[in-house]
């Protein structure tokens, strides 16, 4: 059962169940990080004969160098699979995203200032890319989508899929997505020790400058530890979604999103913060009216049971206050004045405004990006997009009159750092001019 709570007072610290929502983590043990420590040492040190040993012990496949690499046969012959209606919707979906994330392109730029200094920037891609498919139980095709067109659209030319080998022939539905995004350099390996991999290169398997892609606490501790010597997308916590609305939303719209977000985990958090302490008694009766009919029932309610709520405030500014301090990945607005409300929140991962912007919407078809900051990292995290697969290189062109004039200034700054080779390096061009 989701719980009603009614808070006078917005202070999170003290709400019991508040605090246990706040104070989800993202699973990543001391035990995790050791045993994932000795996968991704393992990997780094002993190259493809490491990765086949940890790929056999832990996925129960034995491999070879040579049948690492997914056939581009086999990849289409699964594609063939999948249902042409689905793949209609797909390959909208695919256009749908790639438009949205063509509008994130930024430019190089250079400007002049006085005595002919040039200073700028140069704007370009990440040449090689590792992304992360994960295996498990569900397939998800639309995770594929999100992390690799933004890099496509980018113009990042390498783009290296790792994914585990026993699910892969049981997915078709991921081949198909390759297939559509024209990725076919994939490798069958999986876990710590496929991220492991891409970060440090094996004879097999090449070293990338960046790993995006989800997986379980293994991948996440693994993404964690290579980090700095690669860059990474984000270590993503549970799912979580917020709506906030008013006594003119619909209480089965708002339930049938709650849900959407509940089924993922039993650690996913669903929440509802509203002025009306009538909505959430029939948002409440609507969730337990849905969930009886969901395939996922036990998931669902051991999530909302641990962390769904229903929260009652006295006012929408409250709500909007308490909702900036969840800072929650999703967050739904459902008023009777959507923009407003909407033009209150600061801190969400993505605002979905109005009755029919589900959620779902973003995660499937809208186009725009659903990995997105969780555990409250919104306060500073943005969506995966474009910009996290381009780099920007400073570009300064000094001339010899600008040098002369401002070699004094750099000679006192960097004297009173201590640096005298710095000051040296600019002084030493005034000295040259005088001989």
């Amino acid at each position: 059962m989701i719980e009603i709570l009614k808070l006078n007072d917005l202070d999170t610290t003290k709400d019991q169940k508040l605090r246990q929502i706040l104070q989800r983590t993202s699973g990543l043990t001391d035990e995790i990080i050791t045993r994932t420590q000795a996968i991704v040492s393992g990997v780094k040190q002993g190259g493809d004969e490491a990765l086949l040993d940890y790929t056999a012990r832990f996925d129960g496949v034995q491999l070879t160098p040579e049948t690492m690499p997914a056939p581009r046969e086999l990849i289409e012959e699964l594609a063939a699979q999948v249902d042409a209606e689905l793949l209609a919707a797909m390959r909208e979906a695919i256009a749908n995203i790639r438009f949205y994330h063509q509008h994130q392109l930024t430019k190089s730029w250079e400007i002049e200032r006085e005595n002919g200094v040039r200073l700028g920037q140069r704007v370009s891609p990440l040449e090689i890319v590792g992304l992360y498919v994960p295996g498990g139980k569900a397939a998800y095709p639309s995770t594929l989508m999100m992390n690799a067109i933004p890099a496509q659209v980018a113009g990042v030319e390498r783009i290296v899929v790792v994914t585990p080998p026993a699910q892969f022939s049981q997915a078709p539905i991921i081949a198909a997505t390759l297939k559509e995004l024209g990725l076919f350099e994939v490798y069958l390996v999986g876990g710590a020790q496929a991220v492991a991999a891409l970060a440090y290169g094996t004879a097999t398997i090449p070293r990338v400058d960046k790993i995006v892609g989800p997986g379980n606490q293994f991948v996440a501790a693994a993404k964690k530890l290579v980090y700095g010597d690669v860059d990474i997308d984000s270590i993503a916590g549970p799912s979580e979604i917020v709506v906030i609305a008013d006594d003119t939303a619909r209480p089965d719209f708002i339930a049938a999103d709650l849900l959407s977000q509940a089924e993922h985990s039993e650690d996913a958090a669903a929440i509802l913060v509203t002025n009306s302490e009538a909505l959430a008694a029939k948002v409440q009766a609507e969730v337990i009216r849905q969930t009886e009919t969901l395939p996922r029932r036990a998931i669902i309610e051991k999530s909302l049971a641990d962390f769904g709520a229903l929260i009652v405030v006295e006012s929408l500014d409250a709500a909007c206050t308490l909702v900036n301090r969840l800072a929650a990945e999703h967050v739904e607005v459902m008023t009777a004045d959507n923009e407003a409300t909407a033009a209150q929140i600061k801190h969400a991962g993505a605002i979905f405004i109005g009755d029919y912007s589900a959620e779902s919407v973003g995660d499937y078809f809208a186009g725009t990006n659903h990995v997105l900051p969780t555990g409250g990292t919104a306060r500073f995290s943005s969506a995966l997009g474009v910009y996290d697969f381009l780099k920007r290189t400073s570009l300064i062109r000094y001339t010899k009159d600008e040098m002369q004039r401002t070699a004094h200034s750099i000679d006192l700054i960097a004297q009173a750092e201590g640096l005298q080779a710095h000051a040296r390096a600019a002084t030493i061009r005034l000295e040259a001019e005088s001989n």
